[in-house]
């Protein structure tokens, strides 16, 4: 048996695009020259690694066996390319994704420490909610992930990171802000601005606040945290979000921050692929990442 790297590098781009026509796209190949690939892989494996549904390729269970061990040769074999194209010990390409508090609250500005100590600079950052992170650490589309979200699935090692903490916040001239305390039962009928389903910020609301409420209403859904704030601070409602982001508009008087009488902390965490294989790159950045920890 002969496999090369451009076949699994075919396998594994299908995989994660679900189409030979977007593989083929991704990759800079013809569409036949994917299928190619693809059929002599699965001919010289002697096994079928998808099942066709119309023009959709869903990966069955073994491509499923093969993919962590697909994606391990493929960083290796970037690694043995990388070696002696840049100066210093640690090579290649890191894929981070972050949800997006996160992403835009923490992330940069530890890149920004992570380049400055190691004078590594090759990064890609994806951000998108907890749960659309969580689905492309499990297809190997990224190599950690940086959440604030909870995480429940199998697949996936989740350490505990940095600490966070959440606040209910509202236009200064809303009613609720002329109290100088408040209740909880007085949240009761208020008009909520919410993220969207596989926020970690959802997931908190509706774990925290929610079921301590009898009567509340969602005024918006958005999926874009700068966008709630716009909106709270419009009078459109109240909103719960991290004190990271409403910070700097507390700062420039658009929002008050409502004192409650309730724990509002919340953890974030590092998430990895339990198969993926750990380069030296990798395993630097998550160790960066525990000692940054320490220095906040």
């Amino acid at each position: 048996m002969n496999i090369a790297l451009r076949q699994l590098k075919v396998f594994v781009t299908v995989a994660q695009e679900l189409t030979i026509t977007a593989a083929a796209e991704k990759l800079f190949l013809s569409k036949p020259a994917v299928s190619m690939a693809l059929s002599e892989l699965e001919k010289q494996l002697g096994h079928k690694l998808f099942d066709r549904n119309n023009n959709r390729l869903l990966i069955n269970e073994q491509g499923k066996r093969l993919l962590p061990l697909a994606d391990e040769l493929l960083a290796r074999s970037q690694d043995i390319e990388q070696l002696f194209n840049q100066e210093g010990p640690i090579t290649g390409k890191l894929k981070i994704g972050s949800s997006d508090t996160v992403g835009n609250q923490v992330t940069p500005f530890l890149l920004r420490d992570f380049r400055q100590e190691s004078g590594h600079c090759d990064q890609s950052l994806f951000i998108a909610n907890t749960a659309q992170i969580c689905h492309m650490l499990a297809e190997f589309e990224l190599d950690i992930g940086l959440v604030e979200g909870k995480v429940q699935t199998d697949n996936l090692t989740v350490i505990p990171w940095l600490g966070d903490e959440m606040v209910v916040a509202c236009h200064p001239e809303h009613p609720l802000a002329q109290h100088h305390t408040l209740t909880l039962a007085e949240l009761e009928h208020s008009q909520w601005i919410l993220r969207e389903p596989g926020s970690g910020t959802r997931e908190f609301f509706l774990s925290r606040l929610a079921p301590r409420l009898e009567h509340w209403r969602q005024a918006f859904e958005l999926n874009n945290t700068e966008a709630i704030i716009n909106c709270a601070a419009a009078g459109l409602g109240i909103t719960c979000l991290s004190r990271r982001a409403v910070d700097h508009a507390v700062m420039d008087g658009r929002l008050v921050i409502l004192e409650l009488p309730l724990d509002m902390q919340r953890q974030y965490w590092l998430l990895l692929h339990q198969e993926k294989y750990q380069s030296p790159l990798l395993k630097l950045f998550v160790s960066f990442c525990q000692q940054w920890q320490l220095e906040r």
